[in-house]
């Protein structure tokens, strides 16, 4: 394999790929509302000569190059956040800027550059020949994985028949390689009161102060969850709080919270929830531990529900897919560091839920994920996807 004209190649098209970037920052795409973003993706891809591009029913843009009957795939998510507080931008978030080095905007890290690094890396395998009849090459630019990770792989590949080899996540990575990350649950729980006059409380039942010993032990229970020597602690976060009552003069009725739980290797969703309901207060006052489901519509109107449940994966090093891109990384830049992700990506759905190996690998910075100011690195564009152009030739001579 040729690496120095891979990367002369990737080079080349770092201004093709900086002006790609900059027109899906301009695009506002949050989750459930990324049909201008996905209509640009496409429109590339087509500028590019994809052989086949399209716009799935739940709004995914899958593009593919070759004619092979192996399968090799490479995802993105196309949904970013909210910009949050505007005041914390030193910037426009949706206008970005640019100089020598820099990419800035919402979306640059998380992950847009990533669905553009791997646009072009299909575009150089097609450019080189690195396409052949062994396989072919899909590129997806997916939605919703800001509000439900993993749901468009579980449509895609329970309802588009869609089933690669392999997957290689392009959310960011630090320059590293990740093979695994801590799994994710959303938990609700729920406790009920007897409202009162606020003047007579004691003539009541007051759900936030059941609610108070709860949240208490389960701050406690963070401190003594599992930790895992690759992937790190299991943790959980009490992100929401909800109540009811007649009044602001009133004894509150109900009163409910939302928890973030994160699942490292050998914890399970039944695991975790009856952690929950063993806790002396949740038996105490009868709290109702459940798991969310999710149920919102697509931009194109689509409902898929699943419950908000995101499995843990790991993949081993010595797999196929994971030497490949490491040697593909090695070959064009020199010796890798493998790691894993602290956050969650679509990989709880491809290899979590179906058992679709994935591998990490991405322009940006974590860091940079749902943070003011964000950025990426032209560097970072350029790498990624010349890895992207080099890993699938690597994978099938193995």
């Amino acid at each position: 394999m040729d690496y120095q004209a891979i990367r002369n190649a990737a080079e080349n098209y770092l201004p093709d790929m900086t002006s790609f970037l900059r027109d899906l920052i301009r695009l506002p795409g949050e989750s459930c509302g990324e049909k201008e973003t996905a209509a640009r993706i496409l429109s590339e891809m087509q500028k590019l000569g994809f052989d086949e591009a399209g716009i799935d029913k739940m709004g995914n843009v899958i593009g593919l190059m070759g004619s092979g009957n192996r399968l090799i795939a490479f995802d993105g998510h196309i949904d970013t956040v909210g910009i949050g507080n505007p005041e914390n931008w030193d910037f426009d978030p949706y206008e970005g800027y640019e100089n020598e080095t820099e990419i800035g905007g919402r979306g640059a890290s998380d992950q847009l550059g990533g669905v553009v690094s791997a646009v072009y890396g299909a575009k150089i395998m097609k450019d080189l020949g690195l396409l052949d009849a062994r396989y072919r090459v899909l590129v997806s630019g997916t939605v919703q994985e800001e509000d439900c990770d993993g749901l468009c792989w579980e449509y895609m590949i329970r309802e588009g028949n869609i089933r690669p080899e392999f997957v290689v996540i392009t959310e960011p990575t630090d320059g590293k390689i990740n093979r695994g990350q801590r799994g994710r649950m959303e938990i609700r729980v729920e406790v009920a009161g007897v409202s009162a006059h606020g003047s007579a409380p004691e003539r009541g039942d007051n759900a936030i102060y059941k609610m108070g010993e709860i949240i208490g032990e389960v701050k406690d229970l963070n401190e003594r969850l599992k930790d895992d020597a690759f992937l790190g602690k299991g943790t959980l976060a009490v992100s929401q709080i909800f109540f009811s009552s007649p009044s602001r003069c009133a004894v509150a009725d109900m009163c409910a919270i939302s928890i973030d739980r994160r699942l490292t290797d050998g914890e399970t969703w039944e695991s975790a929830l009856e952690e929950l309901r063993a806790l002396p207060a949740v038996q105490k006052y009868e709290a109702i531990v459940s798991m969310y489901e999710y149920e919102r519509a697509s931009y194109t109107d689509l409902v898929y529900p699943i419950e908000c449940f995101f499995p843990t994966w790991v993949l081993p090093e010595d797999a196929a897919c994971a030497q490949a891109t490491i040697e593909a990384y090695r070959g064009l830049y020199g010796e890798p560091i493998v790691d894993k992700w602290t956050f969650s990506t679509n990989g709880v759905s491809i290899m979590g839920r179906n058992n679709i190996p994935c591998i990490g690998f991405g322009p940006g910075k974590e860091a940079q994920a749902h943070a003011p100011n964000e950025k990426t690195w032209k560097e970072d564009l350029v790498r990624a996807a010349a890895v992207y152009a080099a890993i699938p030739r690597i994978y099938v001579e193995v």
